[in-house]
């Protein structure tokens, strides 16, 4: 069965990124053509980039590093959960990204972005970082905005036509997550 990881990309004190990653699983588990579990970057504790040697290379000198490592190669596809800070994604969630490298390659990839204006931005850069590591995202995204899918900005109540959105994007990557299968395989 397909294996999808959802990735809390914030890890702000005061984030709303885990409501909104636990919201997409709760739709996502009524499904029964993928398995999804959330990844919650707090959870990991990465710190700054501090890998002697480049990602490519696939050695890595920190516990921290290897476990990552190891929980990104068990899955075929990945939802990134992504708030807009300053027109792009949040800094957590791009250094989570840059420790690996091949353990990305040739998987797909859903984005779930919020902000003002529903985070498009911060999915479109990153759909560029994404694609320098070989993974194909899907176009069906899910834009949630702060001012009609949140209650005073910090209280996630998002429209019933963002569920429809969900299940577009998740059809989409659970096709091209099983359409890579062999690409991975190799």
């Amino acid at each position: 069965m397909i294996k999808i990881g959802i990735i809390i990309g914030s890890t702000r004190p005061s984030r709303v990124a885990d409501g909104v990653a636990q919201w997409v699983h709760d739709l996502a588990a009524k499904r029964s053509d993928a398995h999804f579990e959330l990844l919650d970057l707090a959870a990991f504790d990465l710190p700054l980039l501090n890998e002697p040697l480049p990602a490519a290379t696939g050695q890595y000198a920190h516990a921290h590093s290897r476990t990552w490592a190891e929980t990104i190669t068990r899955f075929d596809g990945f939802v990134f959960v992504t708030p807009e800070y300053n027109h792009s994604t949040t800094g957590t969630l791009k250094n989570a990204i840059d420790y690996l490298f091949h353990e990305w390659a040739d998987k797909a990839a859903g984005l779930v972005s919020y902000g003002v204006d529903g985070g498009v931005r911060a999915a479109e850069h990153l759909r560029q970082i994404l694609g320098q590591l070989h993974m194909a995202t899907v176009t069906s995204q899910v834009a949630l905005s702060l001012h009609t899918d949140f209650t005073d900005y910090t209280r996630f109540t998002p429209a019933e036509r963002q569920e429809l959105a969900v299940t577009a994007m998740l059809d989409k990557l659970i096709a091209w997550s099983t359409a890579l299968r062999p690409l991975r395989a190799a």
